[in-house]
């Protein structure tokens, strides 16, 4: 019999009911400590009282008008993002992909609108993760979300992550911009050097294009600034976000420079549901609980703990740890057995995780996780690497 819901997913057989800051509740009472926190989108954890008050207050008000109209939420939330960030311009749509949709067709307008049509390709990374729409599956490149979907998008060539020889030698008179994630999150939590990200922006600026950031998931401080490119002291032309901008609710949004996005005029790009005022009730929630003075400050000390007891454990269990990376509250841990198999065991003693490739397995808590949680979630990786030490 075919499944009512399409089985594109490989599911744990886990269904919750609700919610609260940094644990989720199953209908049979049991609790789980959430550092998987939705792919790095619930921020604030579960029902966060401010995000909460702004989607009740919104929806009792007006949910949807579409973009035939101004959405006052839009222009209050873009003004927001581009006093924190390089942008002076912001599309809003519902997702990661199609931010990075949109910025893929301002980066080809925008060489369009001055003269050089020839000028569409897109260098992007190997082990690069930007959506599963057509076009973002091609950016990414891996043949596992290429399979059965040929032929693939043309406009697209890929060098390794971090080597910026072969990025030089990747540039063709075709080429229009530069596209990476500044930390590979599904690629397996690999963070580019910053002074790698630093020449991205010279090499860019000497050949004429323009540089793309990928900062769906680490975008909204999951890091530990706002964006993450912050660290290496350099800013992008475009930038795709997502994930943690709504808390939960779908919302994405594509940041440029004035200059970056000169071709998107009206009838250029749009979406029915993008930015309506739900949405950015939530968004604005969001952004105005991170813009909070002490805010990025807990995040940087959660992160700083987490990684140092994270750290320790390795120490303790060589047999069962081979490698820790990542950046603030985007923790990679590749372990010596199959990463789905430790994720199951992780669940099974309460801790809720996220594979990812290179063997890895993600966590990615709430940005309000305090020392307690930390404490908790550590216990039960200790106590799930003794199980595994034990039985191998």
């Amino acid at each position: 019999m075919t499944p009512v819901v399409m089985p594109t997913y490989a599911r744990a057989d886990l269904a919750f009911e609700r919610g609260e800051g940094s644990y989720l509740f199953t209908a049979d009472g049991r609790r789980f400590l959430d550092f998987a926190a939705g792919v790095a989108v619930n921020a604030l954890g579960h029902c966060h009282p401010r995000l909460v008050a702004a989607l009740q207050e919104q929806a009792g008000k007006l949910w949807h008008t579409s973009n035939l109209y101004r959405v006052s939420g839009q222009e209050r939330v873009a003004a927001k993002l581009v006093a924190h960030s390089f942008a002076e311009t912001v599309f809003f749509c519902n997702s990661g992909a199609e931010a990075l949709e949109c910025c893929i067709k301002m980066a080809r307008r925008y060489h369009y609108v001055g003269g050089n049509p020839e000028r569409y390709r897109v260098i992007c990374a190997e082990g690069a993760f930007h959506g599963r729409t057509l076009a973002t599956v091609a950016a990414g490149g891996q043949k596992k979300h290429m399979e059965g979907f040929a032929p693939a998008m043309d406009g697209f060539d890929h060098v390794p992550y971090g080597n910026l020889n072969a990025l030089r030698d990747a540039i063709t008179p075709e080429t229009a911009a530069i596209l990476v994630e500044p930390v590979q999150g599904e690629g397996g939590i690999v963070p580019a050097e910053p002074e790698y990200l630093r020449r991205l922006r010279t090499a860019a600026d000497e050949f004429g294009l323009l540089l793309i950031f990928d900062e769906v998931q680490t975008g909204m401080g999951r890091t530990g600034t706002l964006f993450a490119h912050e660290r290496a002291g350099i800013t992008p032309d475009i930038m795709g976000i997502a994930k943690g901008l709504g808390g939960g609710f779908p919302v994405g949004a594509c940041l440029a420079t004035e200059q970056a996005a000169k071709g998107m005029t009206a009838g250029t790009h749009g979406s029915t549901f993008g930015g309506n005022p739900l949405a950015m009730a939530a968004a604005e929630a969001v952004i105005d609980v991170m813009l909070e003075p002490d805010f990025m400050a807990r995040v940087e000390h959660a992160a700083t703990s987490l990684r140092a007891k994270v750290d320790g454990l390795a120490a303790r269990f060589p047999s069962v740890i081979e490698e820790v990376r990542g950046i603030g509250l985007m923790i990679g841990i590749k372990p010596r057995i199959l990463n789905t198999e430790l994720v199951a065991k992780l669940a099974a003693n309460g801790l809720l995780t996220v594979g990812a490739g290179d063997n890895v397995v993600r966590l990615l808590p709430p940005l309000i996780i305090g020392e307690s949680e930390i404490e908790e979630a550590v216990g039960i990786l200790s106590s799930t690497f003794d199980e595994v030490a034990k039985s191998s």
